[in-house]
């Protein structure tokens, strides 16, 4: 039989990895191969070719499919008809309008619901009291769409999820209700700051509580471990995966005090993770966090057991200016999900950074997931990453660097502990401003926005809310009915900072704003005039790096009609233009021999700033554009010399 194939390399001359080497060295003049390796934020390495010598270990590290200790995920063949859960988020605060949004997605593919909860109406629905939940779930049939619960407001949404449990007895079999309580007191500490009652009355209700629900629910679990809060606060991949397991950990520790053992609380645990556009990084990610979860399960003496995992778009990366790109940056974050190997994936409308989503966003969003699941397949071959040399060593690599920050917080008495101290808080505080950073000088970069950025772009529908009149929060009946006479130990508030969630693109669209606003009030776009030097082939090259840099900040550029070829008409040029600031832009031979006279001549024309377009230095430039600049600081400057507020 291996006679018969067909080789494809006989026509060239063996090579070997020492030989691809050397050629690199060549090709880059020396440097090697470390000069074409990328870091991770983290400082981990990506590089340009994977080998199987770069994944060594153990025969058969992965471990089979659907068997313990489960890195390859909870089944052995994938679901021929669900692959994954295909999770839709819900948050209008009207619950009429919620119930209607939930019955048409259901009917249109979506598989299971998550209610985001807010009494203010700020962020979710008004999930206030029985009436409220029993309103929002009207026709809903929890045996066959698991109902989840996201806790957005204050508390750690005990209340809501003991209303969520009375509607489903009232409903049907408890016996067969699919349910995600989600009650996460760390999560509510990370996220809000506060835990009302201190920690250990929130631990010893939630223990009560948890003992009721799985006894009444046998299908549900009850326990979150929620690493959004580290993502959407600018954290790096391995602090949120640290975060992600010290949460979980902690939460077994503080049960286990409160007479809740950990064998019995473990498999109650939702783990949930962010994953954004870039899915390499996404698929190792949700790969180490598997990886880690067992190694805390051996160190506990606990059975190994599946690791139920959620994935969910990025908020931070999602941007409100050209919002239609967040289109591709939910099908990035979907595919790391499901080739990842995640039970249930959530994408976030494409329009939810600019207000409430409407249907378009949600159709978008749920469509997402059932073309890559049943067009493109994804989901048909179990643990599609499996045993990729990049995925795998990128996987264990982040879970090493996991590992040591969970150390650390683990030094520092755990996760609850280290946000009471701010410990933590300071470490992510360190990685946000790194990362906004190398935002404002597009190493980063944010396609529509900070890269390729539309002056003229077509606006997205969103939702309306309608009027929204907060409440103060959930009412105790379902509390009462599962546990009564309970009374929790009295205890004061347990407070620390809040993990603040961000929008990576949040430093331009500032700037956009600006300009908008001008816009709309003068009928004027912010110009800065493009200053070219020589001919065409000579100056394009600029000419588009200076448009590109100065549209991230909304200001539009103003060429010349025909290309100057002395300083007066460049002067002349410049002066038809009506803009109050210039940008030389040419080739470093033209620098040379002729920037000096088109400054010169540009300042006496009455240009305020003169910017030149590379490092070339020459009398009466004030500024320099250049790759790895200060974006934002260059564009700030530009919409403050022109009076722009």
């Amino acid at each position: 039989m291996a006679d018969d194939l067909l080789s494809l390399s006989t026509g060239f001359d063996e090579a070997t990895e020492t030989d691809w080497l050397a050629a690199v060295e060549k090709a880059l003049k020396g440097g090697g191969i470390e000069k074409i390796t990328r870091r991770t934020r983290d400082g981990l390495p990506i590089k340009p070719l994977y080998r199987e010598t770069d994944f060594r270990s153990a025969a058969n590290p992965l471990g089979q499919l659907g068997a313990a200790p489960y890195l390859r995920g909870a089944k052995a063949e994938p679901d021929p008809y669900l692959q994954w859960d295909i999770r839709q988020r819900f948050t209008h605060p009207d619950p009429v309008a919620t119930n209607a949004e939930i019955l048409r997605d259901l009917e249109r593919g979506v598989s299971s619901i998550e209610l985001a909860h807010d009494c203010s109406g700020q962020s979710g629905i008004q999930l206030c009291d029985s009436e409220a939940l029993t309103t929002a779930l009207k026709g809903v049939r929890a045996d066959i769409a698991t109902i989840a619960l996201d806790h957005c407001g204050a508390g750690t949404g005990a209340s809501l999820a003991a209303l969520l449990a009375v509607w489903a007895e009232q409903a049907g079999d408890a016996k067969t209700a699919k349910l995600a309580f989600n009650i996460d007191p760390v999560g509510t500490l990370m996220r809000t700051g506060k835990l009302g009652g201190g920690l250990d009355a929130v631990f010893d209700k939630t223990a009560a509580l948890t003992k009721t629900l799985t006894a009444k629910f046998p299908l549900a679990t009850v326990l979150r471990a929620d690493a959004r809060p580290v993502h959407e606060a600018g954290g790096t991949e391995a602090q949120e995966l640290a975060a992600l397991i010290a949460s979980a950990l902690d939460t077994l520790r503080r049960l286990d005090k409160a007479g809740l053992a950990p064998e019995a609380a473990a498999g109650q645990i939702l783990f949930t993770l962010n994953v954004d556009g870039n899915y390499g990084l996404g698929i190792a990610k949700l790969r180490a966090a598997r990886q880690l979860w067992v190694r805390v399960l051996e160190a506990l003496d606990l059975e190994a057991q599946p690791m139920r995992l959620q994935a969910v778009t990025s908020a931070r990366m999602l941007t409100r200016y050209d919002p239609w790109v967040n289109m591709l940056r939910g099908t990035a974050s979907c595919f790391a999900g499901a080739v990842g190997g995640a039970d249930i994936v959530t994408v976030r409308p494409f329009n939810e950074a600019l207000g409430l989503p409407e249907e378009l966003g949600r159709r978008i969003a749920r469509n997402t997931q059932i073309m890559a699941m049943e067009e493109s397949g994804l989901g048909r071959v179990a643990d599609p990453s499996g045993g990729a040399w990049f995925s795998e060593t990128l996987a264990r690599d982040m879970a090493e660097a996991a590992w040591a920050e969970f150390q650390t917080i683990e030094s520092e008495g755990g996760l609850a502990e280290s946000l009471i101290a701010g410990a933590f808080q300071e470490r992510i505080a360190e990685s946000l401003a790194a990362l906004m950073k190398d935002v404002g000088h597009r190493k980063v970069p944010i396609t529509g926005v900070s890269e390729f950025p539309l002056l003229e772009g077509v606006a997205a529908p969103i939702g309306d809310p309608g009027p929204v009149t907060p409440k103060d929060g959930v009412d105790a009946s379902g509390l009462n009915a599962l546990l009564p006479g309970y009374e929790a130990p009295k205890g004061e508030d347990t407070v620390a900072v809040p993990l603040k969630s961000i929008q990576i693109a949040a430093p331009f669209e500032a700037l956009r704003d600006r300009a908008e606003a001008h816009f709309e009030k003068t009928g004027a776009r912010p110009a800065i005039f493009l200053a070219t030097l020589g001919p065409l082939a000579e100056h394009t090259a600029r000419a588009d790096f200076a448009r590109n840099l100065f549209a991230a900040g909304g200001i539009e550029a103003k060429s010349p009609p025909v290309p100057p070829e002395s300083p007066a008409e460049l002067a002349a040029a410049y002066r038809a233009s009506g803009a109050s600031i210039a940008v030389l832009c040419g080739a470093d031979t033209r620098y040379t021999e002729e920037a000096e006279a088109a400054a010169k001549a540009l300042k006496e024309a009455g240009v305020l700033t003169l910017w030149l377009a590379g490092k070339h230095e020459t009398e009466d430039v004030d500024r320099h554009i250049y790759m790895g600049c200060d974006v934002v600081h260059e564009c700030t400057l530009a919409l403050t010399e022109q009076g722009v507020k």
